[in-house]
């Protein structure tokens, strides 16, 4: 299969080239290199251009052809979008209309979309499941409500294959943590590999439903190769509760020692509680094997060890 992969030099992008590639699959990236780097792509067999999803030249350069798109390119960042609403909206609403509307002309009818469980907000219920009521809090929550809703407006509309998948907590090799918008996994293992205080925001209480970035890789992989489709929005999750707390002490495990805390206050817009329902995801993706979090940990302590002795 011919595969488009949007923002595939970001993190989970590259890891997803990474399965594609081993399971086969022809694959064309498309990155502005914003927030990706191609230094994620080395010694991959991709086709990288480089180009934004705001720009139709560029999106009907890679699309032809192609029998499927997993459309990963945004800005994922809760703080930037509280500062910038316009070039959140930009980045995440209007870029997934525009890869929605490239497919479309490029007679490609199935597209995988990424939303975010921020879309669930100020809800209080737990598990997260689908049908429940969003509340999103912050404009990037309401960004990615708008991703999901384009997604199965095209599916009723123009016949389009479509799934978007809610991604919560996901962590693993690749992933940046030298910017401050860094996210949790990230920012606390880079600081515990080198030495530093964890930058722990709030009280450690705050809990969260982590997936390793491997699993996701299998699941778009075989929403691709199978055509998944679903007029719902899916959770990408297994249905866990880690506390920073309990992370914490699990990365002192991966590493043999304990570590310092960096006390700081909570962040605006961050809901204290997320899990995730994962019936709809076990029910349309039996097959796939999921890494547990003390696995996907301990590679992800591996892989920051290793780029520290680069």
């Amino acid at each position: 299969m011919r595969v488009v992969v949007t923002g595939g030099a970001g993190f989970i992008g590259a890891n997803l080239c990474k399965q594609l590639l081993a399971d086969g699959d022809e694959v064309v990236v498309l990155d502005d290199l914003s927030t990706g780097d191609r230094r994620n792509l080395e010694g991959l067999h991709v086709e990288l251009h480089e180009g934004s999803i705001l720009d139709r030249n560029a999106l009907d350069q890679v699309l032809p052809g192609a029998d499927s798109v997993v459309h990963l390119a945004a800005l994922v960042s809760v703080p930037w979008s509280v500062e910038d609403p316009f070039d959140n909206h930009a980045r995440n609403a209007t870029g997934t209309l525009e890869v929605l509307m490239a497919a479309r002309r490029a007679g490609v009818d199935h597209v995988v979309v990424a939303s975010s469980a921020a879309v669930y907000g100020a809800n209080p219920e737990l598990p997260k499941h689908e049908r429940m009521a969003v509340a999103p809090m912050t404009p990037y929550a309401v960004s990615k409500v708008a991703t999901e809703e384009y997604a199965i407006a095209f599916a009723h509309c123009y016949a389009m294959r479509t799934i978007a998948f809610r991604f919560f907590n996901v962590f693993g090799p690749l992933q940046p943590a030298d910017h401050a918008y860094a996210a949790v996994i990230p920012a606390f293992v880079d600081a515990a590999v080198a030495g530093r205080a964890l930058p722990l925001e709030g009280d450690g209480s705050q809990t969260r439903d982590f997936i390793y970035v491997g699993t996701v890789a299998r699941v778009l992989a075989e929403a691709v190769h199978r055509g998944v489709s679903h007029l719902e929005p899916v959770n990408l999750a297994l249905g866990g509760r880690t506390s920073l707390k309990e992370l914490i002490a699990e990365i002192e495990r991966g590493l043999g020692r304990p570590v310092e805390i960096d006390r700081r206050p909570a962040r605006v817009g961050d809901v204290p509680h997320s899990q995730a329902d994962a019936t709809s995801l076990k029910t349309l993706f039996p097959d796939v094997e999921p890494v547990p979090i003390e696995q996907g940990l301990r590679e992800t302590v591996q892989w920051f060890l290793d780029e520290a002795a680069r």
